[in-house]
């Protein structure tokens, strides 16, 4: 029998965003296929009946749903959609140990199992399920449904290959033989210190303090993750420790999209045209086939304005995208 850990979830509204009256919420919990307990907060719009589109969110890397996915999940509540935002394996309120620890596998398979919840609901219309991924799970979420052809429609916004940056480095800087067997090594012998203390050393969050000469995309991360204003939270990794050290070490021989032109169902990837990261959303989108691939630019946006800017994330496109996917 599967079953599912025992998770404390706290109940009263923590999140990094005003609660909408349009919306009930309520937290839920599930299973994946490694045995993870996962966490999550269930939004459902006011006044619907019968069997509902949709769609599970997840994201940025190193987030809670407390903060962006959450936002994400209500606002699509807001248009009909029932939505979890949950927290991936290892993180947040979601069970599994050690924590803190990211897998290109098991954070994959975190979509698939949010499907199967969402799937096995009675108000849920199994036709019509979709997920979201933003920064780095926007490349997780793509992965998901290159393998899960249960998801109808994929959304991905502002969206890192988080494979890509970890073997390549950003901008591909370090793709190098030389400089992937140095991380290797680097992170093989921190796993030898932290089996010798019996405790995993953590790779540290988003940089505080904020060097002087850092470049404007981590001065975004830090306005966005480091203030109270914005988006910290006391369970976010980027917000305070970070995941373990050598988190990444699977990356590096794991890659995403090898199989993209073979995903049939639909994907929309929404990126600024200012992000650091808009090669990502660009090249993975070159790799799509079909005509129901869509790529929608954000003029003069960053990566973290697709955050929270509620002015800038176009979110009706999104909406119509999830509705008219769901109705082929």
């Amino acid at each position: 029998m599967m079953k599912t850990e025992n998770l404390s979830l706290v109940q009263e509204w923590d999140k990094t965003f005003p609660q909408s009256e349009k919306v009930n919420h309520s937290k839920v919990t599930f299973r994946n296929r490694y045995g993870i307990t996962l966490a999550a907060d269930l939004y459902m719009p006011k006044n619907m009946t019968g069997k509902l589109p949709a769609i599970a969110v997840s994201g940025p890397f190193g987030a809670v749903k407390e903060q962006v996915s959450g936002l994400y999940a209500q606002k699509l509540a807001e248009n009909g959609f029932l939505t979890i935002a949950f927290d991936p394996s290892y993180t947040g309120e979601s069970g599994g140990e050690p924590r803190y620890i990211a897998s290109p596998d098991i954070n994959t398979e975190d979509f698939s199992a949010a499907v199967d919840y969402l799937l096995c609901r009675d108000d849920v219309n199994p036709e019509k399920v979709g997920i979201l991924g933003i920064c780095g799970w926007g490349g997780i979420a793509i992965q998901a449904a290159i393998n899960d052809p249960r998801i109808k429609a994929t959304v991905a916004s502002t969206m890192y290959d988080m494979t890509r940056v970890n073997a390549n480095g950003y901008f591909d800087s370090e793709n190098s033989a030389a400089q992937r067997n140095a991380k290797r090594a680097a992170m093989c012998a921190q796993r030898t210190e932290d089996y010798r203390n019996g405790s995993y050393k953590l790779g540290g969050g988003v940089v505080d303090p904020l060097p002087d000469d850092a470049p404007q995309f981590v001065k975004d991360y830090y306005d966005y993750y480091k203030t109270t204003k914005r988006g910290y939270h006391k369970r976010s990794l980027n917000s305070n420790g970070g995941f373990n050290a050598t988190s990444p070490l699977p990356f590096l021989n794991f890659k995403f999209f090898e199989y993209a032109n073979e995903l049939e169902n639909a994907v929309m990837i929404v990126h600024g045209d200012k992000a650091h990261s808009f090669y990502f959303g660009k090249d993975a989108f070159a790799l799509l086939k079909g005509d129901n691939k869509e790529f929608v630019v954000v003029p003069g946006a960053s990566h973290t304005d697709l955050y929270d800017r509620m002015d800038i994330i176009p979110f009706n496109r999104i909406v119509e995208f999830f509705n008219k996917n769901f109705d082929k």
